[in-house]
């Protein structure tokens, strides 16, 4: 996914999910795990403080799995607090899977909800709204979704499951929308050009992953969208979301016998085929600076290098790594050099996008475009010094007390569950990720962390990406408590 992940949140959130411990809405453990105790509502929160060193309260997740008939794999979460559902299809089915025709997967996947037989995109559209339904859709590198939320009443749920599988299994993909999405599509194609930091990005991935499927944008380009034809999506959807290409997460009020039943008529609805082979690891690409020129204040500067898979044992120590580095927000070694200290930015990240097959490595920010060469080489300093002697002890502790306390909030919402069911099934991860995960950070010392950090990242491997203007060079201001020009917004493009 892009999918960036969102583990990440303030107090208030923290305190929010406590108190929505007394309704029984606060995150859940894995069924194979014992149930930490749930404060007693009795005693009341007076304060984030009291909870002192311990973890939020979680109840069990009890995750079921199973396969239909037709190959889907199924997982399933039962929640009866609220009489309502929500199912997530996951295909792999994304850009990566476009071949010659780039963005196929996008208009396929855009495509599905605006004709079925009897029925066009507003007969949809208020056939869900009548039911009280939510329908959503996306496509992105490794993966195409549907979703559905609805009662579970059955006159409800019922016939917006019966629209829902029409809508995923049978789209008639009418020209005229065709040609509305592609004219939309390709005004953003013009939008782009006057955006500096869309421009680098989309450098940024040719240049990282050069021939491999995840080097072209998601949503093609100017080039290959207008030739992309209707057949070519009738053929698309019949190979990319067939049932043994699909991973089906439901959460809600549901027995499990209701849950096999709409397993499996969605899994009947869909085309029928196996899952569509793994993607080609991708090459080793050449590190270096490229240049795009674009009058503006600002240049955008953004670093990359091939990371990790989703299934990498190294994935707990390099997310803990990079909460440190620049994932943690204000308080990182980037944020506090970078914008703290010297005011050079509004903002500055990084990440790890761990994929199908090796995701990005990025850094990601806007400076003066007077200062970006010694703000590029002031980044390129932080990280050499940061994998060469990694955290200290303070921020090691720091950022496992405060994943400790975000990370719940991953699981606080039927939504959130569905999408984390959504991902452990089509990374094949186990069922007690989410509990394992978090077991395999807090075990992490200093040495661990380091060793991991310096192993899949290289201070002179980065592929740069620059775009700005070319103007005369200043040298950066020396680090202050107190920076002479901090940034008070937004920077200008």
């Amino acid at each position: 996914m892009s999918e960036r992940n969102g583990l990440r949140y303030g107090l208030l959130g923290l305190a929010l999910i406590v108190l929505l411990g007394v309704l029984g809405f606060i995150v859940n453990r894995p069924a194979s795990t014992a149930t930490a105790d749930i404060a007693s509502p009795a005693a009341g929160l007076q304060s984030v403080a009291e909870l002192g060193s311990k973890a939020p309260g979680r109840r069990a997740l009890e995750i079921q799995n199973w396969k239909t008939a037709e190959g889907a794999k199924v997982l399933f979460v039962e929640a009866p607090e609220l009489p309502m559902f929500d199912l997530r299809l996951t295909f792999a089915a994304g850009s990566s899977q476009d071949g010659d025709a780039a963005g196929v997967a996008t208009l396929t996947n855009a495509m599905l909800n605006e004709g079925v037989a009897g029925k066009d995109v507003t007969a949809i559209a208020e056939g869900f709204e009548g039911l009280g339904a939510e329908f959503g859709n996306g496509a992105y590198r490794d993966m195409a979704i549907a979703s559905l939320r609805s009662l579970t009443e059955a006159d409800l749920r019922q016939p917006a499951l019966d629209l829902f599988t029409q809508v995923i299994g049978a789209p008639t993909f009418p020209e005229d929308s065709l040609a509305r999405i592609k004219n939309q599509m390709l005004a953003g194609f013009e939008f782009q050009k006057q955006n500096p930091g869309k421009l680098a990005g989309l450098e940024l991935f040719d240049k990282l992953y050069g021939k491999h499927p995840y080097a072209h944008p998601s949503e093609g380009d100017e080039k290959s969208i207008p030739g992309i034809g209707v057949d070519q999506l009738r053929a698309f959807h019949q190979k990319a979301y067939a049932a043994g290409n699909v991973v089906i997460a439901l959460v809600g009020d549901l027995s499990r016998a209701e849950a096999e039943a709409i397993a499996n008529q969605v899994s009947k609805a869909l085309p029928q085929g196996p899952a569509l082979p793994k993607l080609p690891e991708p090459e080793m690409p050449k590190p270096g600076v490229n240049h795009i020129e674009f009058p503006s204040k600002q240049t955008h500067l953004m670093l990359a290098q091939l990371g990790i898979d989703r299934n990498d044992p190294d994935y707990a120590a390099l997310y803990l790594g990079n909460q440190i580095l620049g994932g943690g927000g204000f308080g990182t070694r980037l944020m506090e050099e970078v914008r703290e200290k010297r005011g050079l930015t509004y903002g500055v990240s990084s990440g790890f996008t761990a994929m199908q097959v090796r995701g990005p490595f990025m850094i990601g920010l806007q400076t003066r475009a007077e200062m970006s060469q010694g703000t590029l080489e002031l980044i390129q300093d932080i990280v050499r010094q940061y994998l060469a002697e990694g955290p200290t002890q303070k921020e090691l502790d720091d950022a496992k007390r405060e994943l400790a306390g975000s990370f719940p909030l991953s699981t606080a919402s039927n939504a959130d569950i569905v999408g984390q069911l959504g991902a452990i099934g089509f990374y094949d991860l186990p069922l007690t990720y989410l509990e394992d995960f978090m077991a395999k950070v807090q075990a992490l010392d200093v040495a661990q962390v380091k060793a991991a950090m310096a192993k899949h990242l290289s201070p002179d491997q980065f592929v740069i990406v620059t775009a700005g203007p070319t103007v005369t060079q200043k040298e950066l201001p020396p680090p202050t408590d107190k920076p002479a020009e901090m940034p008070s917004g937004v920077p200008e493009h």
